[in-house]
This record gives structure tokens, sequence and C-alpha cells, in this order.
């Protein structure tokens, strides 16, 4: 089995973490969900790099983003599934 793209912790994750070099736009992208040790695959939107974020699914402005199984923060923007999750998009819901 071929190493992962991108790494998921638990099943309610809403992105996944890129675990790669140079992911581009276009690209196939498979991702290991640890907790139900599955395989998941994602069209990369946008290039994204090493240890940032990508979209599961479609995130709507004012969703929750789970990561790790937790709350990080929520979207100040719309997310495409395979788009590149960060800062220009995702906010702590702190301030």
């Amino acid at each position: 089995m071929a190493a992962p793209h991108f790494i998921v912790h638990d099943a309610v994750d809403t992105v996944g973490v890129v675990v790669v070099e140079d992911v581009k736009a276009g690209d196939d992208l498979e991702g290991w969900v640890m907790e139900t040790d599955e395989r998941i695959k994602v069209a990369a939107k946008a290039p994204i790099p090493l240890g940032h974020k990508v979209a599961l699914a479609d995130i709507a402005e004012g969703d929750t983003i789970i990561k790790y199984g937790h709350d990080i923060g929520r979207a100040v923007a719309g997310i495409e599934k395979g788009g590149h999750a960060h800062v220009q998009n995702v906010k702590t819901k702190k301030w």
C-alpha cells in the first residue's frame, strides 16, 4: 500500500493534514483515516504545502473546522472539497 498524501485522525474531521511535498492543483490525493484505518480520495483544487490542511468535503462560510477530532475554528469563506484550508479562510472562534 502506498504512503498517504494526507492524514485524517478522526472520522468526524472535516480537514486532513498534507504529509507530502509539492501537492499541486489537480493532483489526486489519497488519505488515511487513522480512527477507521480506511483510505479516502480527494482531488486537490489548489497547491497545498506540507503540513497544511485539505478540505475533505465542501465547507460553507461559518462552518466549524474539525481537525484531530477537535474544533479548531470556523470557515470565514467557503472552502471547496480538495481546497486549501488555512489562514485565508479559517479563523479561531476566540476573536
